[in-house]
């Protein structure tokens, strides 16, 4: 009877190391979870937007710092509600629970699709041997079509790219571009992936371009953009880059919407601490006489 007693203790010890191990390896697997009280959500200001609004379109560069709560960045999305949020420097992990937490703590359902250039452990965690997926990623309340994930011919310092989709903004149909463009100090690397990626914007009469290009707008290799779109920031132009509302906490604009067959209504920069660029997001007219639902409308092609 002693024997069997001590047996079942032995066995005992070893299930609850094994327990013990197991919820490590789920930790290294899977990532930090939620911060406490994540399931109710950071409380949005009176002024947040309650539905999805159907003509209203965002970028962000969502690192630096990339440390930071997924439950605060999407209280921030669900702020203003867009219809099409194009994020850059992103995890797919990370782009996942954004997602989740704009569905579960605030109602906001959104497709999404990416367009990684990078397999990086160190930023986006996973195992040495299958890293998380890092790059750019669309979401759209609207279903997405014709998905197409570019990288640059020469990223710069990193592998860069741009990722397209045609989806629903305004009740029309629209070719949606998100990209991240080479480090600053990089110009005629920039020149080029301008020159790539306004020769496909150039084939669709409507479209809109989110995106970190890392250039001021009076960079000359924005050029080709500015001969294709414009920004709905009314007083930025080319000749006019003291005017430009800065989207960075270093008092630049870097961050873009530009709008190609497509009129802005509204345009805002709102600052961020979940990020060293400025959330950007635009309210565009999609002629399609005020069309508000997206429910059932899908994408054809542009």
């Amino acid at each position: 009877m002693r024997s069997d007693i001590q047996e079942a203790m032995v066995f005992g010890r070893g299930m609850r190391l094994f327990a013990g191990a197991m919820a490590v390896a789920c930790m290294v697997l899977v990532g930090p979870s939620a911060p406490s009280g994540a399931l109710s959500g950071r409380s949005l200001p009176v002024t947040a937007a309650r539905d999805v609004v159907p003509d209203r379109v965002m970028t962000w560069n969502i690192c630096n710092p990339c440390e930071v709560s997924n439950v605060d960045r999407a209280a921030e999305i669900a702020t203003y509600a867009p219809q099409v949020i194009g994020l850059q420097e992103a995890c797919v992990r990370d782009v996942e629970r954004i997602r989740e937490y704009l569905e579960r703590l605030h109602g906001l359902a959104y497709h999404v699709e990416y367009g990684m250039v990078l397999q990086d452990w160190g930023r986006c965690g996973g195992l040495p041997w299958s890293p998380g997926a890092f790059g750019q990623a669309v979401l759209s309340a609207a279903p997405m079509t014709e998905r197409v994930s570019v990288e640059y011919p020469d990223g710069g310092s990193e592998d860069r790219g741009y990722m397209a989709v045609t989806t629903v903004v305004g009740g029309q149909r629209v070719r949606v571009f998100n990209t991240h463009l080479a480090q600053r100090r990089q110009e005629a690397v920039r020149a080029d992936q301008v020159r790539v990626l306004a020769e496909e914007v150039a084939r669709y009469d409507r479209a809109i371009v989110l995106g970190d290009f890392n250039a001021v707008p009076d960079a000359p290799e924005l050029s080709p953009m500015w001969a294709l779109a414009a920004d709905p920031d009314s007083g930025c132009r080319p000749s006019s880059a003291g005017t430009c509302e800065p989207t960075t906490d270093w008092q630049s604009k870097f961050d873009y919407v530009f709008l190609r067959g497509m009129a802005p209504l509204e345009h805002r920069v709102r600052p961020t601490s979940y990020s060293d660029h400025h959330l950007v997001h635009a309210d565009v007219d999609g002629g399609a006489g005020g069309q508000r639902s997206v429910d059932s409308v899908t994408a054809p092609a542009a």
